[in-house]
Order: C-alpha cells, then sequence, then structure tokens
C-alpha cells in the first residue's frame, strides 16, 4: 500500500493534519470494530484502518516534507512494522469494543489531553481577570482623546470570558473524574 492509499482508507485528504488522522481514525474504528459492525467484512476494514493510522501517524512529517524520507519509511514500514501493526490490530479486532476503547493504543488517539485541559483553563481565568482589570484600569487612567470604555462591551466580553470559564472548568472537572477512574481500575 501506499501512503495515498492510507489516507484513502481513512477518509482523508493527504494533507489532512495529526488531529484529523486521529478523527478519522476514532470514527473508523467505532464504524468497524467487530465488537460493533457484525458485517463479515468488518474485521478486515477495521485492521486496515488501524494499520493506515498507525504508518500516518508514524511517518506524518516524513510525507509532508521529503520524498526520499517517506521512500525510505515506506520501505521500512514493509519490512518491520506492516505485519506487527496487522496483528495488533487482529488482536484488537477480537476484543470487545469497550475493551479496545481502554487500551492505550486507543487512548492515543484523543484530541484534548490533560496538559490542553489545563492550559484552556489558566488562560480562561487570565482572559477573566484581564478582562475585570482592563476595564477598572481604563476607567481609572483613561487615554486622553478616547471616550471611557464601553460598558456594553465590558458585560459582553465579560460574559463571553465567563462562559469560557465555565466550559473550560467543565472539561477540567471531566478529566479529573476519567483520571480518578482510571486509577482505581488499575
Amino acid at each position: 500500500m501506499t501512503s495515498t492509499d492510507y489516507y484513502e482508507i481513512l477518509s482523508i485528504q493527504s494533507n489532512a493534519s495529526i488531529d484529523d488522522i486521529k478523527k478519522a481514525y476514532r470514527k473508523k474504528a467505532r464504524l468497524y470494530h467487530p465488537d460493533i459492525n457484525p458485517a463479515p467484512d468488518a474485521k478486515d476494514h477495521f485492521i486496515s484502518i488501524t494499520e493506515a493510522y498507525e504508518f500516518l501517524i508514524a511517518n506524518h512529517e516524513k510525507i509532508m516534507t521529503d520524498d526520499q524520507l517517506y521512500q525510505q519509511a515506506m520501505e521500512d514500514w514493509r519490512k518491520y512494522r506492516q505485519d506487527r501493526s496487522r496483528k495488533r490490530a487482529t488482536v484488537y479486532a477480537r476484543s470487545s469494543y469497550g475493551t479496545f476503547k481502554n487500551t492505550k493504543f486507543y487512548k492515543t488517539t484523543r484530541i484534548f489531553d490533560g496538559t490542553m485541559i489545563i492550559f484552556s483553563f489558566i488562560v480562561s481565568i487570565m482572559v477573566l481577570i484581564y478582562t475585570i482589570y482592563g476595564y477598572f484600569f481604563r476607567l481609572k487612567h483613561p487615554i486622553p482623546g478616547l471616550d471611557k470604555p464601553s460598558v456594553f462591551a465590558f458585560i459582553m466580553l465579560l460574559i463571553l470570558s465567563m462562559i469560557f470559564f465555565v466550559v473550560s472548568f467543565i472539561y477540567l472537572r471531566a478529566y479529573q473524574e476519567t483520571s480518578k477512574k482510571r486509577k482505581k481500575k488499575s
């Protein structure tokens, strides 16, 4: 197979980002996992999409930048990793979908991880603080020649920053809960 075949298997463009590849894999894995899809060819599709995902993630930079590096990566893939990838996918296909979702392999397809969630929470706090601080600072230290800051604009920014804060807080709590559940299972 070529990288073009792998992109077609995942139904994505050849210039897809890593996040696009991860999203496509999660969608296809849910669609073709034999535990969920009773079709006779579901297992083969699942193995193909897992192989495509592994290749594209492992060689994303090489595919995008250098043809010679890409050719070498493709040759190495054929020699060493393709068979191993197919065997691993076969094992995942035999397991239940719930068990598959809890594997380290599937968890690597997550787009939002703890670092991203914590970072967005910190940014939301900063936006909220700077919105309030900036408004009152401008009231105390007006800029000559400009009107006072708009109360309407302040309220709109405050509402948006509060929404951002609440959403990031909800994601942070959900992440903490799932982390606790994973730790208890371990």
